[in-house]
């Protein structure tokens, strides 16, 4: 085949968050594994990928690169990348699909991604909470891959989104984060218990909550969060007597000493950062903050901030073990309290 005629099957998906030459590594691999690539086959040069494929030279070298540290291909000064081994097949196929890009989605990513290795083709898409979108790619894609790992989160319409996400072969599917009501069979997921983990977190900041009179939890009625949460936090109230309120705009409410506030957006975090500071409210003193999900800039910004957090490294490495061990048990997340001065 010639090299022209390789660019004609080499596809990169503009809507995939995996990396460009990741999906050139893909490509070719595929190509060996369908047989249309032959030892000795020339493939285009780093100028043609990038003018044909629009990228840069830097990302098509990079993807060669890749396929040269995998043993696949070599190259011949004055003439070019050539295939060298055909012996490398991957039979594996992941689908990603993420409802957001995020720092805590791009732990589960990374995490994912060294735990599997070379093992697997990857492509991996960002469906951002919208199930319109979502339904698409499951419908367009489902018989394109041998496994499919799913965050399900929709900001609205995600009612019916079992009813798509059951026309997967069980088999195939790995739900992350949440257990999505309505989904059947036998199939493999890691989730989270929102109601009794943050119930237990803040049982564990007991003894430092006992300094404050009242709790809030910021929760916008726009949020792709559970409402489990919800019910975890009433729950702990209600049974250690603490007054309590949720509060969907932080920018409108009344802060006042001797309240503890918890965040569940990152943006409500920075507004209650911002307002207390105005008004001259001491952090971990006067009021007392806890935010959900670890990242590292919470272990320093303001000496510390209090978070309650699932293990999101986890959660991936979780993924990784079921696409390659082919089980279909129902793993629950760690979820942990990390105390530091804001509380």
């Amino acid at each position: 085949m010639k090299p022209e005629d390789i660019l004609h099957y080499i596809q990169i998906d503009e809507y995939s968050s995996t990396p460009k030459y990741k999906q050139l590594t893909n490509a070719i691999l595929n190509g060996i594994d369908m047989g249309k690539l032959k030892k000795g086959s020339l493939l285009p040069s780093i100028n043609e990928l990038s003018f044909s494929l629009e990228m840069s030279r830097d990302t098509a070298e990079k993807g060669y690169r890749n396929l040269r540290k995998l043993g696949v291909v070599d190259s011949v000064p004055g003439k070019g990348y050539f295939i060298i081994n055909t012996d490398f097949t991957r039979k594996l196929k992941v689908c990603l699909l993420f409802n957001k890009l995020s720092t805590h989605k791009k732990i589960i990513y990374d995490s994912f991604t060294k735990a599997i290795g070379e093992h697997a083709a990857i492509d991996f898409y960002i469906y951002n909470n919208d199930y319109v979108f979502f339904k698409k790619m499951i419908i367009s894609k489902k018989d394109d891959y041998t496994h499919f790992v799913i965050i399900p989160h929709f900001l609205e319409g995600g009612e019916n989104a079992h009813e798509v996400i059951n026309t997967i072969p069980k088999e195939k599917l790995i739900i992350l984060d949440k257990l999505l009501p309505g989904v059947t069979g036998d199939y493999a997921a890691a989730y989270e218990n929102f109601a009794q983990d943050i119930y237990a977190a803040l049982e564990q900041a007991l003894s430092r909550l006992s300094n404050y009179t009242t709790l809030k939890i910021i929760f916008p009625r726009n949020s792709y969060f559970p409402q489990e949460i919800l019910s975890g936090f009433y729950r702990f109230c209600q049974q250690y007597a603490f007054a309590h309120k949720v509060i969907h705009n932080i920018k409108e409410e009344e802060i006042q000493p001797g309240e503890v506030y918890i965040n569940l957006m990152e943006d409500d975090l920075v507004t209650l950062i911002e307002r207390l500071i105005i008004l001259k409210l001491e952090i971990g003193k006067d009021v007392g903050v806890i935010s959900y999900n670890e990242t590292p800039l919470k272990r320093i910004i303001l000496d510390g901030i209090t978070t309650i957090s699932t293990d999101f490294s986890f959660l991936g490495t979780q993924a990784a073990e079921f696409v390659l061990n082919g089980k279909t048990e129902k793993v629950a997340v760690p979820f942990y309290l990390n105390l530091r001065n804001s509380l």
